[in-house]
């Protein structure tokens, strides 16, 4: 008949001559078992230290599109403006930080410049990450007068008021002021669709609505440098009507 270690183990007792090396050897097993069951893995101690999801997914956002629009996207703006700090020590080692516009509901990413020694020239900023855009004359002129209405919009209606649209119509003669006309109005038109259609791509305009109407998105307030966009439309002033074909405008960082 089974004994109680029968019963209890499943395994029977050594009968009389029998070694316990065997019994010892097995205990000595599953004690080493049982010890490397409480072993924490790598990826638990990863696991237990990883950064709060939403900021995580929020940063990602930020660092896919450059920007995070309230009226676009509002719980990744809430998230990572609430948690700046935060958000901001996940970008240094990078070389990045966001930066927050929140009369216009606006977070952004800027670029870190890194400290020049002494002995070394100083360089425009270049970073592994970011692709730093110029825009064309054609562009840049487009910008510049984008941006006046945007301005033009906030002393209307208040800083940070939402909506700023024109129509396509209204920019034609805009721009044929500084770059003469095409010779048709239909050239007239493919020439400022193409324009804002890269503009768009820059997240600086929406899409044409059915009224043919863009909105003027809210980074434009910070793009490149508002002294710079007057000096081109002054200097494009001087110029002979269709010649200043030759300047580059540098993008956003």
């Amino acid at each position: 008949m089974d004994g109680i270690f029968d019963r209890i183990t499943g395994r029977p007792l050594k009968q009389d001559g029998e070694s316990t090396a065997e019994v010892v050897t097995d205990e000595a097993l599953v004690g080493d078992h049982d010890s490397a069951q409480t072993d924490i893995s790598p990826v638990d101690n990863v696991e237990l230290h990883r950064t709060e999801r939403r900021l995580r997914e929020a940063s990602q956002e930020l660092l896919r599109f450059g920007l995070l629009e309230e009226s676009q996207k509002p719980n990744h703006y809430r998230i990572a403006s609430r948690e700046l700090t935060a958000l901001n020590a996940i970008l240094e080692p990078l070389d990045l930080m966001a930066a927050v516009d929140d009369v216009r509901g606006l977070l952004f990413l800027k670029v870190l410049k890194t400290e020049v020694a002494e002995d070394e020239p100083d360089e425009e900023w270049s970073h592994p990450l970011v692709r730093k855009q110029r825009l064309t004359l054609e562009q840049s002129l487009l910008v510049a007068i984008l941006r006046q209405y945007f301005i033009a919009h906030e002393q209307e209606a208040g800083t940070g008021a939402a909506q700023a649209r024109v129509a396509v119509d209204e920019l034609i003669p805009q721009m044929q002021v500084y770059l003469g006309e095409q010779g048709s109005e239909a050239r007239e038109r493919k020439r400022m669709f193409n324009l804002l259609d890269q503009l768009k791509d820059h997240g600086l305009v929406s899409e044409p609505d059915k009224n043919e109407r863009v909105m003027i998105r809210p980074i434009i307030a910070h793009l490149a440098n508002p002294e710079n966009l007057q000096v081109l439309l002054d200097w494009l002033r001087q110029q002979p009507t269709g010649e200043g074909t030759s300047t580059d405008e540098e993008g956003r960082e």
